[in-house]
């Protein structure tokens, strides 16, 4: 028997990946048609971080339709 595939989806807000319906940090919506992905894990040192004006780590699509 297969197991379950874990289906990740990013906010249209603030792009972070999550697997639930609504963002656990902003609380906007998530949709599944989104592209690439970095993991931030010194938002305040990071340069990609900066220009995506992430303010958390964790681990966000680059890009979000």
């Amino acid at each position: 028997m297969a197991a379950a595939r874990t289906v990740y989806m990013a906010c249209k807000s603030c792009n972070f990946i999550t697997e639930q319906t609504v963002c656990p940090r902003c609380g906007g919506e998530t949709t599944k048609d989104w592209q690439g992905m970095v993991a931030i894990a010194d938002f305040e040192k990071s340069d990609i971080a900066k220009k995506m004006g992430i303010t958390a780590n964790g681990t966000y699509a680059l890009k979000v339709r």
